[in-house]
């Protein structure tokens, strides 16, 4: 099981959404959440050796981005 953590520019509930209904396709990716409280609007990827590429790929189809974050 591996962690990922992106800051983002999600700023609405619809577009946690949409993340949401877009990523939770990818078999390898077990749970999708954002706080959109969090100043960095924190997207949290947990999943089996999840691809931040491919996880910026699918923010950045919606018009989003996405940066990921060190530990």
């Amino acid at each position: 099981m591996e962690v990922l953590i992106f800051k983002t520019n999600v700023s609405k509930q619809s577009d946690v959404s949409s993340l949401q209904n877009l990523l939770s396709r990818h078999a390898h990716i077990l749970q999708v959440s954002v706080d959109l409280e969090d100043c960095d609007k924190v997207l949290r990827i947990v999943g089996n050796n999840p691809s931040p590429t491919q996880i910026q790929l699918v923010v950045s189809s919606l018009g989003l981005t996405c940066l990921e974050m060190e530990d």
